[in-house]
């Protein structure tokens, strides 16, 4: 893979708003239809973003074999085709500091044949082509839901049966996520230039054309 790196134009992006994991997931299956063999889609955003979920929408729609989860502890998984579409190869280079690193995964040579979907690839990969999606996952900061249960009758300073301070609840993420997120993707490079994205905001809230 060469390092040299690529200044490909970026053609105007959207932004779509989720309100929960199975928003997201259709928001996945809406750009797997965009998706052919040789696109390169980068996956960016903080841990517990939504990337994963994302991409699992991705693969669904793609109907590749086996449920994408998050690659840690396997760089890089491929989930064979289970029609006549393409592959799909799921990175996940959060522990990679290197080209070297990437050039050791040698995705050059599946790339032309599958959909290679790369999670933590900023800076990282973009010299594997000149086109590409950027996909950005933001988590509101403070997304909790605004039904969190609050003792009535506790008194000040006593712990609740949560384990919380009266007031501050702390309870599993998993359950005070409100599931809302702010989606943005960017096209980048010839391949894109006249791809029309508008369809990934059906049945969101989208802002086309978005500042990004």
């Amino acid at each position: 893979m060469s390092s040299a790196p690529h200044t490909p134009q970026t053609a105007p992006g959207i932004t779509v708003a989720t309100g929960d994991a199975d928003e997201t997931r259709a928001l996945g299956a809406r750009l797997a239809r965009l998706l052919r063999a040789g696109d390169l889609v980068m996956l960016s955003g903080g841990l517990g973003a939504g990337k994963t979920t994302l991409a699992q929408g991705i693969g669904a729609a793609l109907q590749v074999r086996g449920r994408v989860s998050s690659p840690t502890f396997i760089i890089a998984r491929v989930h064979p085709a289970l029609s006549d579409g393409p592959d799909l190869i799921h990175v996940d280079a959060y522990r990679i500091t290197s080209l070297e690193e990437i050039d050791a995964l040698d995705l050059d040579s599946s790339l032309e044949r599958a959909v290679t979907l790369v999670e933590w690839g900023k800076e990282k990969v973009e010299a594997l082509s000149p086109d590409r999606l950027e996909i950005q996952v933001l988590r509101p900061h403070g997304a909790v839901r605004a039904e969190l249960p609050q003792p009535e009758d506790a008194p000040a300073g006593v712990d609740s049966p949560a384990g919380s301070v009266t007031g501050e609840p702390v309870v599993d993420l998993g359950e005070v996520d409100d599931g809302n997120r702010t989606i943005i993707v960017r096209a980048v490079g010839p391949r894109w230039a006249d791809v029309d994205l508008s369809p990934l905001g059906a049945d969101a809230s989208c802002q086309p054309g978005a500042p990004l």
